[in-house]
């Protein structure tokens, strides 16, 4: 009788926080939440805590390289989420191993401004990331900041989310989940986008926190997670914003540091969930 099993694997390829409210920190906490196997590809170490980004220290594209490999090649992955990526040479790392490796389930959430306002991109690179990114991710998720950082002008209200991500998904991506967190008011308004598919709209009520340090690389790794687990992007979206809203209400009275803190990443964790397999595919 063959009792092998392999685990739903989720690989991040971000930064790294060192205050573990967002970041790769978040992005681990995330995959074990919610039943996953987590591994890291770091393209960058932050000094870091909850009032701000003291420094960035960038990890060279051929060592980002290495990291993937070395992870790819042995345990093997079943989505990976992208944070972020701070200089054209490490976009086109990543490129090549979702091209290389055909590298399923690619949530790209393009980090470009942390919650403390810092910035965290090379400008040069904006424009490498959407070239060589948007294309080869099922779906990506901005922040109001990002969407108009991309697509050079604001975005004031609920009603003009609809319109910015479909301007996105113009720009070559295959599908768009753009949060409405950033506006005012007591309802957060999201709106997913797809080609030839109604227009999503994914509306709750705001809870008050100040915890919300790394919401967007929550939501991005718990999408990339369900979607490791066997679900569609539509269900794994859902599932990933329920999870997110939960995290964030549990860890609203929370005291961490002196700034935006965490998120309860785990409130209700599950266990690693099995997937079974022959023992000469247990990697694939």
């Amino acid at each position: 009788m063959n009792n092998s099993y392999r685990y739903a694997r989720v690989l991040t390829i971000a930064g790294s926080d060192s205050g573990g409210g967002a970041g790769i920190q978040a992005d681990l906490k995330t995959f074990a939440a919610l039943g996953c196997y987590g591994m890291s590809a770091i393209t960058a170490l932050t000094a870091q805590n909850t009032v701000g980004v003291q420094g960035i220290h960038a990890v060279p594209a051929e060592f980002l390289k290495a990291q993937i490999q070395s992870v790819v090649e042995d345990i093997g992955v079943d989505a990976v989420k992208v944070g972020m990526l701070h200089a054209p040479g490490i976009v086109e790392v990543v490129a090549w191993a979702i091209d290389h490796y055909k590298l399923p389930n690619v949530v790209l959430d393009p980090v470009m401004v942390a919650t403390s306002g810092d910035r965290l991109i090379a400008s040069e690179t904006v424009a490498v990331l959407v070239r060589e990114l948007f294309p080869r991710s099922c779906v990506i998720t901005p922040n109001l900041d990002e969407a108009a950082l991309l697509l050079g002008r604001a975005i004031p209200h609920a009603d003009a989310l609809n319109t910015a991500a479909q301007d996105l998904l113009a720009m070559g991506a295959k599908a768009v989940l753009l949060k409405g967190g950033h506006l005012a008011g007591d309802e957060v308004v999201d709106v997913l986008v797809r080609p030839d598919a109604p227009t999503q709209r994914l509306a709750s009520p705001r809870i008050a926190s100040r915890n919300v340090h790394g919401t967007g690389c929550t939501l991005s790794s718990a999408i990339a997670a369900y979607l490791a687990l066997g679900h569609p992007l539509v269900s794994a979206v859902a599932l990933a914003r329920s999870y997110i809203l939960s995290a964030i209400a549990e860890g609203a009275n929370g005291l961490t540091g002196r700034g935006h803190g965490p998120l309860n990443h785990g409130f209700a964790p599950l266990a690693l969930h099995r997937i079974t397999k022959p023992p000469s595919t247990i990697n694939t």
